[in-house]
């Protein structure tokens, strides 16, 4: 890439404790735990540990700005719209260092953080800064004695919890609409990843936000993230990650305040190739769509379904594919992938490959760790992969595609519906009616035509089924924010 600039390899990290009321602290405990770089399994930095008391003063600090007649509250929707933008200029100001920090604390490219994560995060902001002001109510026309109107209304403090794969671009995608419809946030970034969302909280006291608006606290799922979902002043979850913490989170939320929940969750996205497609192209596409982030996508297309004419072309020109693809150090821009995010994903991974290899799958190539020093995994590629097998039914979360076969669309339609999930999936084909009549019938909340993964700000992401419910980014996101008011005025009568 040409415009890419020079990363920094060794950025300093100036911000390591918990930030509350526009200001950073330690946490209460005193203890703080590290954060560890992927591609060399050494420690970048200790960072202040949020627990119950620490998530009891951030949501005591929100609650705070949402009260009636608070300096926030007493802003216009407008006002809110500008300190997004003004949130957008600086994270753009500081493209370069953000990008760098979430390479060397994910293990993500440096040319995927700058050019693809960064922008994404301003491109999100700018969009719900624009959109504050125009989240309008209804006049509606009931009996000819009242006036009836709805007001869109702020649901409260929102407690949002983000995962490690898009550290800033996630954390930027719960504040956005949350101070769009003007609620109030406390935020836990993953323990795996908190250093950006950190520097982001500067940036947000520098744009000027009101005390207490935004609250970040670092710490653990069990603990940290524990507090925010059972709080009795939390009035929503937003929360990204898997399906099993989601399901704790929607029955903790019910038990506790019936808080509002959006859980965007797991994949096992299918990717549909048909036989009149440009090969080629589809190859690097579905190649693309499962090794992105070193698969570390919640919506990757894992699950490869090729027509049975093409399919030996295809799943050796896969193979082929996948065997250049460079791996190593995330900061040197020839490199396609970098580590897996930690060990005990490393772990995981091995462990599916070797399921996949003893269950009948043909390995075509990887399939192994390279090296002993950080956690980098070969990208794998399988074939004569059938439905009964766990690669084919388990959310990997890394560099591993499954090639199957299909015959005709109902039988590939019934294949790719086969899973617990829906998140996302994709076909391919030159044939207007095969696409529609695909993209229709498949269970999923986003389906890509000759394409994968293309998102933008205005345009809604969710799942079916155990991949979620509620909807990020859009009009439609921002739903999940607000309550809706109805107010009924009695008029005078004509006589």
């Amino acid at each position: 890439m040409s415009s890419l600039p020079q990363p920094l390899t060794n950025p300093e990290i100036k911000y390591t404790q918990i930030f509350i009321n526009n200001e950073f602290v330690n946490s209460a405990s005193g203890k703080t735990f590290a954060t560890i770089n992927p591609a060399t399994g050494e420690k970048i930095a200790d960072i202040q540990e949020g627990d119950q008391a620490d998530v009891d003063n951030a949501v005591k600090a929100a609650k705070e700005a949402f009260k009636r007649g608070s300096t926030y509250r007493n802003l216009d929707a407008s006002a809110r719209g500008r300190l997004l933008y003004k949130l957008s200029d600086l994270v753009e100001r500081d493209q370069s260092l953000l990008a760098s920090l979430d390479t060397l604390d994910n293990g993500k490219p440096f040319t995927q953080s700058y050019g693809g994560d960064i922008p994404g995060a301003i491109g999100i902001l700018r969009y719900f800064g624009g959109i504050a002001d125009k989240l309008v109510g209804q006049t509606i026309p009931a009996n000819g004695n009242v006036f009836c109107y709805t007001r869109h209304e702020p649901v409260g403090v929102v407690g949002a919890i983000t995962p490690w794969n898009f550290p800033l671009f996630l954390a930027t995608a719960k504040i956005g609409p949350a101070i769009a419809a003007g609620c109030t946030l406390v935020l836990k970034p993953a323990e795996q990843t908190p250093i950006s969302a950190l520097y982001l909280a500067s940036l947000i006291k520098e744009a000027g936000f009101p005390p207490g608006v935004v609250n970040i606290v670092p710490g653990y799922g069990p603990t940290a993230g524990a507090a925010i979902v059972n709080h009795h002043d939390v009035n929503k979850v937003s929360f990204t990650g898997s399906t099993e913490v989601g399901q704790l989170i929607l029955e903790r939320s019910a038990k506790t305040n019936l808080k509002r929940v959006t859980l965007e969750l797991g994949g096992k996205s299918p990717n549909i190739i048909f036989p009149d497609v440009d090969i080629e192209s589809a190859v690097e596409a579905a190649h693309q769509a499962v090794m992105y982030n070193m698969g570390q996508v919640c919506c990757a297309g894992s699950r490869t379904y090729v027509h049975e004419s093409i399919y030996e072309d295809f799943v050796r020109r896969s193979a082929e594919r996948s065997a250049r693809r460079t791996t190593g150090d995330p900061f040197n821009p020839t490199n396609e992938n970098g580590p897996q995010i930690d060990e005990t994903q490393l772990n995981k991974i091995i462990e599916l490959i070797e399921s996949g290899k003893s269950e009948g799958a043909r390995l075509l190539c990887g399939g192994k760790r390279i090296g002993d020093k950080g956690y980098f995994v070969e990208p794998t590629v399988f074939a004569d992969v059938t439905a009964n097998m766990r690669i084919a039914k388990e959310e990997i979360f890394g560099p591993v595609q499954s090639i199957f076969k299909f015959k005709d669309i109902d039988d590939v339609i019934e294949q790719a519906n086969d899973t617990q999930y829906g998140l996302g999936a994709a076909v391919f084909t030159k044939d207007l009616d095969t696409a529609i009549l695909v993209s229709n019938s498949l269970q999923a909340g986003t389906v890509w035509v000759n394409t994968y993964g293309e998102f933008n700000p205005q345009v809604p992401f969710g799942g079916y089924k155990m991949s979620g419910q509620g909807r990020e980014f859009g009009l439609y996101g921002c739903e999940h924010f607000l309550e809706v008011k109805t107010v009924v005025i009695k008029t005078p009568v004509k006589s």
